[in-house]
């Protein structure tokens, strides 16, 4: 029982962090991108944007990660993981996600709202 709980755990908090639903950006990824591109102006102020897209980047993988490793969990009980391959799996999915968005906002295919390019220290 507490492992069924603990995969749905991962699999629930995996997707809201992940780019699989339409909606999380804005509640979940954006807040922690901006609060770590925040945290790198402390190191440099001028990497507010960089930092942004890499907090963007992390959250997204974090979901992809913690959304396989709760699948995995759940549903094959008796098969070996393996968990460099499920890393990279999560990586290159986010990153190819990631680098998408940034080049439809970058070519202004995609807006950026005013309120968060007021943001920027």
């Amino acid at each position: 029982m507490f492992k069924k709980l603990r995969s749905g755990a991962l699999i629930g908090i995996g997707y809201m962090l992940s780019p699989l639903s339409w909606w999380n950006d804005l509640f979940f990824n954006l807040p922690i991108a901006l609060v770590f591109g925040y945290g790198v102006t402390w190191i440099a102020p001028n990497w507010f944007l960089p930092g942004t897209i890499v907090g963007y980047w992390l959250s997204n993988v974090l979901g992809i990660v913690m959304m396989q490793f709760g699948a995995i969990d759940m549903f094959w009980t008796e098969k070996q993981q393996n968990v460099k391959r499920d890393l990279l799996i999560g990586l290159g999915g986010a990153t190819l996600y990631t680098l998408i968005v940034s080049a439809l906002v970058y070519f202004d295919v995609l807006k950026m709202p005013d309120f968060l390019t007021d943001l920027h220290p």
